[in-house]
């Protein structure tokens, strides 16, 4: 498994400010399936306590509508510490079945109409892996990973493409 964190080239204007995903060789039929894990529940004291006017890309966000999806992609990011708990954890329990973990700061200031990735709805190919439901998955915090099966071919159809040739 190869994991990759991106450190922030200077210092970040919040703590929260680290999005993780994650490679899964083989899942539900697909091949190399791309897991962006997130932060799906927080306190809802902490988004009143953050300076939207330094976080987000647009003056007087902190209350606006149009910032919502904004606001929670913040409140979605995970800590240095936290993204460093997923990572051990991952390692621990999925080593073998994970191609990759990548991790980066997220940009500053964020755009304002962002979708948060818990505003997506799940459908025929998008779904969450919800981190909860896992026995032994007891980091302390809420973690889910968005997932869409649209953007990965099946293993059968490669699987024929290649004995085809």
């Amino acid at each position: 498994m190869d994991i990759e964190i991106i450190q922030p080239e200077g210092s970040l204007p919040i703590d929260r400010a680290f999005a993780v995903s994650m490679t899964i060789k083989s899942f539900k039929g697909r091949r190399d399936v791309d897991v962006h894990l997130f932060r799906h529940a927080w306190d809802p004291e902490e988004e009143p306590g953050m300076d939207w006017d330094l976080l987000l890309a647009g003056a007087n966000m902190g209350e606006d509508d149009s910032a919502a999806g904004s606001r929670r992609v913040v409140l979605e990011s995970f800590t240095d510490v936290e993204r460093d708990q997923i990572v051990a954890y991952l390692k621990e329990h999925y080593a073998d079945k994970l191609k990759s973990v990548f991790s980066a700061p997220i940009p500053f200031p964020v755009p304002i109409g962002l979708t948060a990735l818990s505003d997506i709805g799940e459908g025929k190919s998008i779904g969450f892996i919800h981190f909860e439901r896992i026995p032994h998955f007891k980091l302390g915090f809420a973690v889910r990973g968005l997932y869409d099966l649209s953007q990965h071919r099946p293993i059968v159809e490669l699987a024929s493409e290649g004995t085809a040739q």
